[in-house]
């Protein structure tokens, strides 16, 4: 679960963000993230996370960790409300490099659109288009703590308590 989880955010973090001081702060509360490929295997999915600062910073200080291991090159530029990423990482015997550009909605809302290539080909991939977009909903429900994530498969945990080895919720 620790391993699918940290998958889960690099996949998030790592197409948009180079450094963890870099990446656009995000409004508290609960946000909604939905991503789509190109891929007819992969279908859209949609999942909840409450957020706040501290485990905003956490993810991405978690996905920054994955690709210094993987990752040759991580160029990331931010100018205003927008961001591009260049990143070039080894998966599993595959070279994969992957282009972003994120448009930001001030601090409620932002859409990535990410190409990446694999050489060889990675899961029988050799290209895979993604799109994220995400928007803030509003405050965490009642009852959440900061870092509570539903998958779109529902299942529900803790960023927090699953990367300290403590699993789900």
């Amino acid at each position: 679960m620790r391993l699918a989880i940290t998958l889960m955010l690099t996949a998030l973090a790592v197409p948009s963000f180079a450094a963890a001081d870099d990446y656009p702060k995000l409004k508290p509360g609960l946000w909604e993230m939905t991503r789509s490929t190109d891929n007819a295997r992969q279908h859209p999915s949609t999942s909840t996370v409450c957020l706040d600062a501290s485990v905003q910073k956490e993810m991405f200080d978690l996905a920054n960790g994955a690709m210094k291991g993987m990752c040759s090159k991580h160029d990331f530029r931010m100018a205003g409300g927008r961001a591009t990423g260049d990143y070039v990482c080894d998966m599993g015997g595959s070279r994969m490099h992957s282009k972003s550009t994120m448009v930001m909605n001030g601090d409620t809302s932002y859409r990535t659109e990410i190409r990446t290539t694999y050489d060889p080909a990675f899961m029988g991939m050799t290209r895979l288009d993604t799109v994220l977009a995400a928007r803030r909903l509003g405050p965490c429900k009642p009852g959440q703590r900061p870092g509570d994530m539903t998958m779109a498969d529902g299942h529900s945990f803790n960023i927090r308590d699953v990367m300290n080895g403590n699993g789900r919720k």
